[in-house]
């Protein structure tokens, strides 16, 4: 930030140097060409030349004002004092000659030491012109009107020039006396080693609605919306601890006004923390406006939303669009199987047609399964709590797999407490996890393997779990299940089908009865999926609880990986 604000004084003394020769040789030529001739006029107006881009080449060449900016500032006062008594003494126009050098120091540097040296500057050429007029008697009877031209035009430029003139944003942070009045486009603050409000500058007018005075002795920790507390409390612990800068982004409670609604609203802003170069404890605090970023944040969380919205309508669509066709292509082919269109000429015939009949339904399955996992995106799955027996839900998902099971050598098993009884849940979803789990166990399970499924009363709910002796999963691979469309590949599982739903829907219905899911499996030794679903009648929308994910060592002893990159939410 300093070697900007040198750059910029830099610039600005650039451009007094180059600019400035042309309005003072104009006024030498006026008021030194009809009392010494053209000729002194002319050596004058080059010397004014020479002085003012000397001077320019000595910045432009040093990257220095130290000893450009003085130097030019004392050349500038002899041509001015010289302008009083050529031009009619203190009557004369070009009596105001000393305002530039009053001003022009101030426009470059904007410190106290440039207002000082201007004032002297221009007390020096109004002595040095007064004395030589009396003098020497140099002054005409009566100064030219047209005199008055010079002085007009740099009247002009100051006008260009206002809002530039004195913007104060570039003055050092001081250590005493009036702090930063109108220095900042934010509210700049020095804190105390105790966070405490020490000084304010008075942006806090506009910004704030509030009176310097007022913050002054306090902290910000009350004004701070009580979400960003943490953030805002860990930023001074930073600072306090020996950093040079941080920067947070928090809420501040403001009065209300004209058109805020009754009682206090929060306004969004950027807060930065930064530690000055002093042994004392002190910091700075420069607070700026942060509504600009923070309705972008919004318009784009809408974007984001409507796009999500959008891609689950054109899911469930195209999927409520294939159920119709496939439907017929399942019935039809149910039909020819069945020899209500006449009998088949050979058995190839029968074959392709079964082949067709199970495409279909699996292709029926994965469209179900997206209309599902569009309905649970959406938040439109309806649930249904009724009481029902947990033993008649598991019988009916074990004998819809039973099949499946017995076709591929796989002993499927259940076991339900007896205190289980009855359970106030949406019986349809309960059976759709349990079909889902038990059609994954099934599907990753080799031959001669065992599927159990099992059902126990605890204190915190109904406990399903459904373990097999499967091909296991990797614990690298346990972050990525239970996301949309996506299976764990690797040289065992290539071989089987599947479109990666599965677990989403299980931990979809899940929250939405307010459960918890845990995975515990490991390669070669199988995968364990337990399911929790409390006694409460909750919803998704609260008490929903983080899944823990599991892995079995080679051992068999379990590690508990919690608060890690992989835990999972259901």
């Amino acid at each position: 930030m300093t070697d900007e604000i040198e750059r910029g004084r830099q610039r600005r003394l650039l451009g007094v140097a180059l600019a400035g020769p042309f309005l003072v040789s104009a006024a030498l030529a006026q008021a030194l060409a009809p009392v010494g001739g053209v000729s002194v006029a002319l050596a004058a107006i080059c010397m004014c030349f020479v002085i003012g881009w000397t001077a320019a080449v000595a910045v432009a060449h040093s990257g220095s004002r130290s000893v450009a900016g003085p130097a030019l500032l004392a050349g500038a006062v002899p041509p001015l004092a010289l302008l009083v008594p050529l031009a009619g003494g203190p009557s004369s126009p070009f009596f105001l000659s000393f305002v530039p050098l009053l001003l022009e120091p101030i426009f470059v540097a904007r410190t106290r030491y440039a207002l000082v040296g201007g004032a002297v500057a221009a007390v020096t050429a109004i002595v040095l012109g007064s004395s030589i007029s009396w003098t020497y008697g140099m002054a005409v009877d009566a100064p030219a009107a047209w005199f008055w031209l010079v002085p007009l035009v740099y009247a002009a430029t100051l006008w260009l020039r206002r809002e530039a003139l004195f913007p104060a944003a570039e003055v050092p942070l001081p250590r005493s006396g009036p702090f930063l009045a109108e220095c900042y486009p934010a509210v700049t603050m020095r804190l105390s080693a105790n966070a405490d409000v020490v000084e304010c500058s008075p942006q806090a007018h506009s910004m704030l609605k509030l009176d310097p005075q007022f913050l002054l002795g306090t902290g910000l920790l009350d004004r701070v919306h009580v979400a960003d507390r943490i953030a805002y409390l860990a930023a001074v612990a930073d600072i306090r601890e020996g950093g040079m800068y941080r920067m947070v982004e928090l809420r501040l409670r403001l009065p209300t006004d004209a058109t805020s609604q009754p009682g206090h609203i929060y306004r969004p802003f950027v807060l930065e923390f930064v530690r000055e170069q002093t042994d004392g404890g002190d910091f700075v605090a420069i607070l700026r406006e942060n509504s600009a970023v923070a309705r972008l944040r919004e318009e784009l969380d809408a974007a984001r939303g409507c796009a999500e919205t959008e891609k689950i309508r054109f899911l469930a669509t195209v999927s409520h669009e294939l159920r119709t066709p496939l439907n017929t292509i399942i019935g039809f082919s149910d039909m020819l199987l069945c020899g209500m269109a006449g009998p088949f000429g050979n058995e190839r015939q029968r074959e392709y047609t079964a082949l067709v009949r199970e495409s279909g339904e699996h292709l029926l399955t994965v469209v179900n399964a997206i209309l599902d996992a569009a309905k649970l995106e959406s938040g439109t799955y309806p649930i249904v709590r009724e009481n029902f027996r947990m033993q008649d839900a598991v019988e009916t998902s074990k004998a819809i797999m039973s099949y499946q099971a017995a076709a591929k050598g796989v002993e499927l098993e259940s076991r339900v407490d007896e205190t289980v009884g009855e359970v106030h849940a949406d019986k349809r979803a309960l059976q759709q996890i349990l079909i889902n789990l038990l059609s994954n166990a099934v599907k990753f399970t080799p031959a001669g393997g065992n599927v159990t499924v099992q059902a126990e009363r605890h204190a915190d709910g109904i406990k399903l779990s459904v373990s097999d002796t499967g091909i296991g999963i990797a614990e690298e691979d346990l972050p990525r299940i239970g996301k949309p469309f996506v299976q764990v590949l690797n040289d065992y599982t290539r071989q089987y089908e599947g479109t990666g739903l599965g677990l989403s829907l299980v931990r979809g219905l899940v929250e939405l009865h307010g459960g918890s899911m845990a995975v515990e499996s490991a390669p070669g030794l199988g995968t364990s999926v337990e399911i929790t679903i409390p006694f409460e009648d909750c919803t998704g929308s609260k008490d929903r609880h983080d899944a823990e994910i599991l892995t079995i060592s080679p051992s068999g002893k379990t590690r508990r990986k919690a608060n890690e990159a992989f835990r999972q939410s259901a």
